[in-house]
């Protein structure tokens, strides 16, 4: 992946994504040496929603069938809040 500066972007937007949308070039945008952004193929980032996508349904599906074999008890509404602060 190529790093750019915010100010280089600035000064090649048009190039830059030129080489992303046709060359298939990465690039990570960077200000003061860290990382801020990325520009990237629009196939790269559907493909790494539909990843993500597929990851939710597995995870979800998991959580269906530990809830429905009892692997993992239910807590009320109420307690989860007490525990995570947020009452």
């Amino acid at each position: 992946m190529t790093s750019v500066t915010t100010v280089e972007l600035r000064d090649a937007i048009a190039d830059i994504m030129n080489r992303a949308a046709f060359g298939k070039e990465r690039f990570e945008v960077t200000r003061d040496g860290k990382a801020l952004a990325a520009i990237m193929p629009v196939e790269d980032i559907r493909l790494l929603e539909e990843l993500e996508d597929r990851l939710d349904a597995v995870l979800a599906r998991d959580g269906i069938e530990a809830y429905d074999t009892g692997m993992e008890e239910a807590v009320p509404l109420k307690q989860a809040k007490a525990e995570l602060g947020l009452e």
